[in-house]
């Protein structure tokens, strides 16, 4: 009897380690062939989309791996050249065709590098929920009022235009979906594009979608295909033309006008 219940304690614990440590979405990052030259072209090339810097944005519980295409070996380990290992995480000696895998659980940005060939240098960016499509707006309207804009997404959203007539904001769906869940959550400030929204998904109107609003925000959910390659938020305002310092230098020279005017009349007089 009690070696069956130490049975149960043990499959029971083990039942929860393996529930911590399961990866909800996995990315790949391969070093190339020739990347232990410092005069390499890059070394590192991350398939979540196609980065070639070594640097990779992921969510806390998501998983990286390291794969050696190279034919030398490499250490993946975390620290910088400058300082050395922080003993976060170390590959040790990676062989040719080896990988190696990290999950990671907490939020925060981790630099790794290689110690055979520290010129190999990266970074992953674990952010908490939602991933951030950063400065819309900057290249229309005044170009001073700008939003970032959050998504939860299995892919990367990419900002590709902005059309002030049309009321619209198209997104970029890029890299490769790391799971079978293709659910979009997307935040968009009521002050960017407010609805109500008309929705299409890679020029096809879509209905299927539901959005939440409050004062500020407008929440958006819809269900994507695995290769969509497009999003068009169609909505009744977009990103004001005049923001508030425009508005402010055009009260101003609206009252030096005035003033002058008024200045020319009285001169007159006299």
């Amino acid at each position: 009897m009690k070696f069956l219940l130490y049975f149960f304690a043990i499959s029971i614990s083990l039942i929860s380690i393996v529930s911590v440590v399961h990866a909800q979405s996995s990315y790949d990052i391969n070093i190339p062939t020739g990347a232990a030259s410092p005069d390499a072209p890059y070394f590192w090339q991350s398939e979540k989309d196609g980065q070639t810097t070594g640097t990779i944005e992921i969510l806390t519980g998501d998983e990286v791996v390291w794969k050696n295409a190279d034919t030398a070996a490499h250490t993946i380990t975390s620290g910088t050249p400058e300082i050395g290992p922080d003993g976060l995480f170390d590959s040790g000696l990676l062989a040719p065709g080896k990988k190696f895998p990290e999950i990671f659980t907490v939020k925060g940005n981790y630099p790794y590098y290689c110690i055979v060939h520290p010129w190999m240098t990266g970074t992953v960016i674990v952010t908490e929920g939602f991933s951030i499509v950063p400065n819309i707006g900057k290249n229309v309207g005044d170009g001073l009022t700008t939003f970032d804009v959050e998504y939860k997404l299995n892919r990367l959203l990419s900002l590709s235009s902005i059309d002030e007539n049309k009321k619209s904001i198209t997104f970029e769906i890029i890299g490769n979906a790391k799971s079978d869940n293709n659910n979009l959550t997307l935040r968009l400030p009521a002050k960017l594009i407010d609805g109500p929204f008309v929705v299409w998904v890679d020029g096809q109107q879509i209905s299927n979608f539901e959005y939440e609003t409050d004062e500020n925000l407008n929440t958006l959910h819809l269900e994507l295909a695995k290769n969509s390659k497009e999003l068009t938020i169609v909505g009744t305002s977009v990103v004001p033309e005049f923001g508030v310092v425009t508005m402010a230098v055009l009260a101003m020279g609206i009252i030096c006008i005035v003033l002058t005017t008024r200045k020319f009349e009285l001169k007159n007089h006299i």
